[in-house]
C-alpha cells in the first residue's frame, strides 16, 4: 500500500519533528511518514544511523560495512525506507543539525538548531509535534591513569572502527562493566587487535536470578553466547568481579593493575595483578541523553542503573503534552527496542494528528500490540541488565585523592570530597559551584555521574538538572548576530 502524501502543513510546520536519526528516530520517521504525518528529522550527524549504525566514512573506501555490525541488514531495509521518503518529500532531513533549545511558540514547538562545521550557521524549525530520540552517551568512572594517552571509553573504541577504520592500539585490555564490553572486545580481535584481558565488575551469575526475564529474551540469552564463543575462540580471558584500578604509563599506555573485587565493587588487597596493554578500553554502560527533555520539563527517574531516563507512557507520551520519546531517551535497553519505541510513538503521534491517517494494519491492528508485548519484555530485561552492572560504591576506593574526576576541568577527587567535607556541598549543583566540575566543554557528560556518586546517596538518587541549553552555544547565537568561524564567543 503506497505512502498517503504528506504535504505541508497549511500553517508551514511539520506534523512531526524528531531529534535524532538514530535506530528509534529512524523508526519513528519511516512510521509516521507510512501514515502521511509530514516529519522533519534533525540530527547532528552527516548520515543517519546514529552510534549504533555508524558507518566508514566513504573517502575511506570500506567494501563490507557489515563486518564491523550485527543486524546491519535492519538497517539497510530502514535506510532503504528512509531514503525513499526523502525523495518523495515526506521526510525533511536535516543532517548536521544539532538542536540546541526547542521552545513553544503559540500551537506549536519551535527549534533552535546550530549549524556548520563551528556552529556558525542558525536553523529554526516548527513542528506541531516533537519526538525526542537523542540516543545515549558513555557512562565513566574514573581510576588513577585514566587520562593517560591511549586509555579511550569502550564505546568510543568501537566508534573509532566503525567510522574511521582505525585500532586506539594494538594490544588493548577492555574492561568496566556491561554487555557493551564483549560486544566491543568481539569488534576489536575481529580487526586484528590483540584483546588479551576483558575485566568485568559484575558477574553474569546475577542474572540467573531472574529466570522468568531471560526466558521471555532468548535473544539476548542468544547473543551473549554468541560474544562469549567469539572471545573464547581468540583467547581473550575475562576477569569478573574485578576491575582496572589503575593505568600505568607516561606519554603512553604501558600497562594496568587489576584488582579482585568485592560484592561492593571494593579492591581486595593483595590481589592485584600488573598487565602489559598499550591501550585501554573502559566503560560503564551508557547513561540517556536528557538534555532536551529536561530542558523542557519532561519527567524522569532514577532506572536500575543509575542513571535517569524521560518516563513516558504506554504511547511512549512524556509528561509535557505533544512530546514523545523514544529509544535509549528513556534508559538503556538496545537497539531493538529502541526500533519497536521509534515505531510505536509514530503510531501514536498519527493516531493523534488524525485517525484517517492511521492504516487498519497499524495503531489499530495486532501489530500494535505484538509491538507493546515486545516492549514490556524487553524494558523488563533492561531493568535486570541494568540492576546487575549497576556501579557498586566500592568503586570510590580505587580512586586516589589527586585522581582526576572532571578532565575537561582538571578537578580531582580529593578537591571534590573536600568541597563535601568542609565546605557542606550536599549535591553535584554545589560541587560544580565550588570546584567547577561539570563545568567544561563536555558539561559534565564525562565526570556527571561520578561526581554525584562521589557527593553520596543524597546527590546519587537526585534527578538531572534543567538548564535551558541542551548543548554549548556561541553567544552570537543567543544574541543574534552571525558567527565568525574561527572565533571563540
Amino acid at each position: 500500500m503506497p505512502a498517503p502524501e504528506a504535504g505541508p502543513s497549511p500553517d508551514g510546520a511539520a506534523g512531526l519533528a524528531v531529534v535524532g536519526a538514530g535506530p528509534a528516530g529512524m523508526a519513528a520517521a519511516v512510521t509516521a511518514a507510512d501514515h502521511g504525518v509530514e516529519v522533519t528529522v534533525l540530527d547532528a550527524a552527516a548520515r543517519p544511523g546514529g552510534q549504533f549504525y555508524r558507518s566508514p566514512e566513504p573517502g575511506l573506501g570500506a567494501t563490507r560495512p557489515e563486518a564491523l555490525h550485527h543486524g546491519w541488514s535492519v538497517f539497510t531495509v530502514l535506510a532503504a525506507r528512509f531514503d525513499r521518503h526523502v525523495h518523495a518529500g515526506r521526510i525533511r532531513h536535516l543532517a548536521r543539525h544539532q538542536v540546541w533549545a526547542v521552545e513553544r511558540v503559540d500551537d506549536r514547538w519551535r527549534l533552535h538548531a546550530l549549524t556548520g562545521t563551528e556552529g556558525e550557521a542558525r536553523t529554526e524549525i516548527d513542528a506541531h509535534r516533537l519526538l525526542i530520540a537523542t540516543g545515549s552517551h558513555e557512562r565513566h568512572l574514573p581510576s588513577p591513569g585514566w587520562t593517560t594517552p591511549g586509555v579511550v571509553g569502550a564505546a568510543g573504541a568501537q566508534a573509532m572502527l566503525k567510522s574511521g577504520l582505525v585500532l586506539p592500539g594494538r594490544r588493548i585490555v577492555v574492561a568496566g562493566s556491561g554487555p557493551l564490553l564483549q560486544a566491543v572486545a568481539v569488534s576489536l580481535v575481529r580487526a586484528g587487535a590483540e584483546v588479551p584481558l576483558l575485566v568485568e565488575a559484575a558477574g553474569y551469575e546475577s542474572y540467573a536470578r531472574s529466570p522468568a526475564t531471560l526466558a521471555a529474551n532468548p535473544a539476548k540469552s542468544a547473543e551473549g553466547a554468541r560474544n562469549a564463543f567469539q572471545l573464547l575462540r581468540h583467547g581473550v580471558r575475562i576477569r569478573m568481579h574485578s576491575a582496572v584500578t589503575a593505568v600505568h604509563g607516561g606519554h603512553r599506555v604501558e600497562g594496568v593493575t587489576v584488582s579482585r573485587l568485592d560484592r561492593y565493587w571494593r579492591p581486595v588487597p593483595g590481589t592485584e595483578r600488573h598487565h602489559a596493554c598499550d591501550a585501554v578500553a573502559l566503560g560503564h554502560g551508557l547513561e540517556p541523553r536528557v538534555e532536551l527533555a529536561t530542558a523542557l520539563g519532561c519527567e524522569t527517574r532514577e532506572r536500575a542503573d543509575g542513571t535517569h531516563g524521560v518516563v513516558v507512557d504506554a504511547q511512549l507520551r512524556t509528561s509535557v503534552p505533544g512530546v514523545w520519546a523514544a529509544g535509549e531517551t528513556g534508559g538503556i535497553g538496545g537497539v531493538q527496542l529502541a526500533l519497536i519505541e521509534g515505531e510505536l510513538a509514530a503510531l501514536s503521534v498519527a493516531r493523534q494528528a488524525g485517525p484517517e491517517k492511521v492504516s487498519r494494519g497499524g495503531a489499530r491492528g495486532g501489530r500494535a500490540v505484538t509491538l507493546h508485548r515486545a516492549r514490556t519484555r524487553m524494558r523488563r530485561f533492561a531493568e535486570v541488565m541494568g540492576a546487575v552492572h549497576r556501579p557498586r560504591p566500592g568503586w570510590r576506593q580505587w580512586l586516589s585523592g589527586d585522581t582526576e574526576v572532571c578532565r575537561c576541568e582538571e578537578v580531582s577527587a580529593g578537591r571534590i570530597l573536600t568541597s563535601v567535607s568542609e565546605l557542606g556541598a550536599g549535591d553535584a549543583r554545589t560541587v560544580k559551584l565550588l570546584t567547577r566540575a561539570g563545568m567544561g566543554w563536555c558539561q559534565g557528560q564525562t565526570c556527571g555521574f561520578a561526581v554525584r556518586e562521589l557527593v553520596g546517596p543524597a546527590a546519587g538518587g537526585a534527578g538531572p538538572g534543567r538548564r535551558p541549553l541542551a548543548c554549548p552555544v556561541p553567544l552570537s547565537a543567543l544574541a543574534g548576530e552571525p558567527h565568525k568561524p574561527g572565533t571563540v564567543d
